[in-house]
């Protein structure tokens, strides 16, 4: 199954653990943040300022090259 912009960060990081590492990138703090837990990836790289369908598509692309 796809990320989606609605999924929520802190379902994405639990299920996807190795997608840390694109949160992290775009100084996206989401382990500590108490926003995290309720918060859409959409919602999370709007606070950001970040355009979350390049976070989406990186997710993406790093779940589906794990799994091969």
């Amino acid at each position: 199954m796809d990320v989606t912009k609605s999924s929520s960060i802190n379902n994405v990081l639990r299920d996807y653990p190795e997608t840390i590492k694109v949160f992290e990138k775009y100084n996206m703090g989401c382990l500590g943040c108490m926003g995290a837990t309720a918060e859409s990836i959409e919602n999370g790289a709007m606070m950001h300022d970040i355009d979350s369908s390049i976070i989406v598509k990186e997710i993406n692309n790093l779940i589906h090259k794990e799994k091969k």
